[in-house]
């Protein structure tokens, strides 16, 4: 049996990171969150919060890029600066969290095509339930685990979710979510691409098989990319740092890239240079060593 996607030897969660060569003068550092620049309490130490100011300060930009949903980006709105901007829900949204966490841009997943994936991972997983997360709010298929971070949500079978009559049926899905209550986390993943990914893009990054689905071409990396552009970022001049399989477009994407000491193994072996723990602030320590040397 493989070990836990997060388990590694405790001289591991107090490495120092890898100097990494830079490509090119950083313009813009792109962070996942949980579990990578949030503490396991989901907090954002002091030092990590001085980190952040100070690349801003320098001239670096911050993006916050997560597989989270606007509505739980309030730990750390108040330390995005300058453009407000943080890439949520794998990159379905760009959300401006200096104006109530308003959406910019939307990359939606089709009803049709949920529908479809739906379908597929029923025949190909029976047992799976659903969420439909949308730009409103997230809705529940009755046995699915539900978040206690959205006690409003509302249950009803997946097809009623997906209909066209139901009350949300005009507001964009962002993604779906599927969970299994038995199925190994990695080998859900595995089946499920297997089955429906010629639909749309699967990936996960929870520690139980739950997985989340984006439409053809979503992802954390792809509107990273779009912001980059926009700014005329190459990607050279980001640095990005990740700990989970939602993350390795985005780090292979990125010029230099951080796996977390914390990291999943296909998130390690996808990246050349390691930073500490998220417990032991490894954003942060990257952060510091950059700023010394410019």
């Amino acid at each position: 049996m493989r070990a836990p996607p997060h388990a590694c030897a405790p001289q591991c969660e107090m490495m120092s990171p890898v100097t990494a060569p830079l490509q090119a003068t950083p313009r813009l550092i792109a962070t996942d969150l949980d579990g990578t620049l949030l503490r396991d309490d989901k907090s954002v130490s002091d030092r990590t919060v001085t980190a952040l100011a100070a690349a801003e300060e320098a001239g670096i930009e911050v993006f916050f890029v997560t597989g989270r949903p606007a509505r739980w980006m309030d730990v750390v709105a108040e330390h995005v600066h300058g453009h407000g901007l943080a890439i949520c829900a794998n990159g379905a949204a760009v959300v401006d969290l200096h104006r109530g966490r308003s959406f910019t841009e939307v990359r939606p997943l089709l009803e049709d095509d949920a529908r479809a994936v739906a379908d597929l991972l029923r025949h190909r997983a029976p047992g799976t339930s659903f969420a439909v997360e949308r730009t409103g709010g997230i809705h529940y298929d009755p046995g699915y685990p539900a978040f206690h971070l959205d006690p409003g949500a509302t249950t009803a079978p997946i097809d009623k979710l997906l209909s066209d009559d139901h009350d949300s049926a005009g507001e964009p899905v962002l993604k779906l979510l599927a969970h299994h209550p038995d199925y190994d986390p990695d080998a859900y993943l595995a089946a499920a691409r297997e089955a429906a990914g010629h639909v749309a893009e699967f990936t996960r990054s929870s520690h139980s098989a739950l997985l989340e689905i984006s439409a053809t071409g979503v992802s954390k990396a792809s509107t990273l990319a779009r912001c980059c552009a926009a700014r005329e970022i190459r990607p050279e001049e980001v640095i990005a740092f990740g700990d989970m399989p939602n993350d390795i477009e985005m780090l292979t994407w990125a010029g230099t890239s951080y796996a977390m000491a914390n990291a999943h193994p296909e998130v390690l072996a996808a990246t050349t240079n390691r930073t500490a723990a998220n417990e032991q602030d490894g954003v942060a320590v990257v952060i510091e060593q950059l700023l010394h040397g410019l």
